[in-house]
């Protein structure tokens, strides 16, 4: 089914930060991370970590699964295209 000019957009966004760059790759080589987890690997503040990781969820680049308290993330399989696209044109 072919994406709205905002649906694009979103998709874009999800991904138009060189953080969220950096978590893609992290949760590539290691998926099914916590937000804590990230923060910790990425030195970085967990609320800012978590805000990212919000936005890539809303673009359909990240998924979530609980884990009793803890939820972790992982990429979908449009985020690991996205990150095969952003390869491609580094």
């Amino acid at each position: 089914m072919k994406k709205t000019n905002r649906e694009l957009e979103r998709i874009v966004k999800g991904f138009a930060n060189h953080r969220r760059l950096q978590i893609l790759e992290l949760l590539y080589k290691e998926p099914e991370l916590s937000v804590h987890e990230v923060s910790d690997k990425l030195k970085s503040e967990f609320k800012n970590i978590s805000a990212h990781i919000n936005k890539m969820t809303i673009a359909g680049l990240v998924m979530k699964r609980s884990e009793g308290n803890t939820v972790r993330h992982k990429l979908t399989n449009r985020g690991k295209s996205i990150l095969k696209f952003v390869r491609i044109i580094e």
